[in-house]
């Protein structure tokens, strides 16, 4: 896996997308403090030991580094950055029974606009599984020599973490 470069200065946010999943009662916003410890434990569920320590860091922030969907106050997915270093997106996933719908794309697309509000110009998306994915959503381009990069001499802290 690789890492890829975005300029956040020329990322495009699909709002009619984002309307229509508000229409459809899906919400994209910053977690409340009093959420934090849940969705970090929703995270530890069904993710590695790795991604719930670097979703804490980044919404234990304040404000917080990243952005959940919600709908009835379920939690379909969540996006961070600044997690494992500044500049960094990532990590960031959807809940198996709600993939293929776009809220993984609208994470990306608005968790990367916070981070340009935030006075970012150009942001790095960590060891990436799907360079197509981010190709195609946000312009990203990989970052050549970038593996292994920043975990390099990362703890294993679990062996879903290799």
């Amino acid at each position: 896996m690789t890492d890829m470069l975005v300029k956040l200065y020329d990322l495009a946010v699909d709002w009619p997308a984002v309307m229509a999943h508000q229409q459809q009662g899906i919400h994209y916003r910053q977690p409340l403090g009093s959420e934090v410890d849940a969705i970090v434990q929703w995270v530890g569920d069904r993710f590695s030991a790795g991604w719930r320590s670097e979703v804490a860091v980044a919404l234990r922030q304040r404000p917080p580094r990243g952005l959940i969907a919600v709908q009835e106050g379920d939690l379909l997915g969540f996006a961070c950055y600044d997690a494992a270093a500044l500049g960094l997106f990532g990590p960031m996933a959807v809940a198996e029974p709600h993939r293929g719908r776009g809220i993984g794309r609208l994470l990306l697309q608005l968790t990367l606009a916070q981070m340009r509000s935030a006075g970012y110009g150009y942001a790095v998306i960590g060891w990436v599984s799907s360079e197509a994915f981010y190709a195609k959503t946000v312009g990203a381009m990989p970052i050549p020599d970038s593996r292994p990069g920043l975990w390099q001499t990362a703890l294993r802290i679990n062996p879903s973490d290799s």
